[in-house]
């Protein structure tokens, strides 16, 4: 079973690659898709394709220069296309990430590119975000603090990790894992009630950067546009 969806997330990451273009500046996702992605931009700069890479997280920064990808950590200009995967797609492409821990430095890179492409199996296709948790990442200063205004909003949280030993994200923060019974209503007004609570750094809400969702399933890769149509 897990070999079957293995060779789904790998058949979904060759689709993906179809969409790069020979100088393009590439945003490189996190999780185990994404590896599959990076790999293969690297068989297409040993191939001779001249791209470059900004990795979402420092595991995937050593994956793109294990595979011979120049790395862009100073950005001038837009990036081209940026490739993640997600934890949560609904029908209108909104998403939620983060459970792999990157989803500050995914957002960043997904909201300086001109395309931002996600990678998903069927799996992580729901009508309703919240169907589990919805990351955010704290400050460490005072986290009970913030934790006790995310409350407020109406959450129930976990420390990633415990409070004895906690999850450190690649910038020196926590992350509080949020559920919400019944699940995410209204995502926009959630991404925005959070987005101003003090001690937040950023949430796992991405709500309207989606461009195209590529859904690997049991026939094959198939491209969805918002609304869930096919393109």
């Amino acid at each position: 079973m897990a070999e079957n969806a293995d060779s789904l997330k790998r058949a979904a990451a060759e689709k993906a690659l179809e969409l790069v273009r020979d100088g393009m500046l590439l945003g490189l996702g996190s999780g185990t898709t994404m590896r599959h992605f990076t790999e293969g931009v690297g068989r297409l700069v040993a191939g001779g394709m001249r791209v470059r890479g900004v990795p979402t997280s420092r595991e995937t920064a050593e994956l793109a220069a294990a595979n011979g990808i120049p790395i862009v950590t100073e950005l001038v200009g837009d990036i081209d296309l940026a490739v993640d995967g997600a934890d949560e797609v609904d029908r209108d492409l909104n998403l939620i990430k983060g459970r792999g821990g990157a989803l500050f430095r995914e957002k960043i890179v997904a909201a300086a590119s001109r395309r931002f492409v996600v990678v998903v199996d069927e799996s992580k296709l729901v009508k309703q975000l919240g169907a589990g948790v919805l990351p955010v990442e704290v400050l460490p200063f005072l986290w009970r603090t913030t934790a006790d205004r995310l409350i407020l909003l109406g959450a129930s949280l976990t420390v990633r990790g415990g409070e004895e030993a906690p999850y450190v994200t690649d910038n020196g923060n926590l992350i509080l894992d949020l559920t919400f019974e019944g699940g995410i209503a209204d995502p926009q007004a959630l991404a925005t009630s959070l987005k101003v609570t003090i001690g937040v750094v950023e949430h796992g809400l991405f709500v309207g950067m989606t461009d195209s969702c590529i859904v690997a399933g049991a026939d094959g890769p198939r491209m969805l546009g918002r609304s869930g149509s096919a393109g």
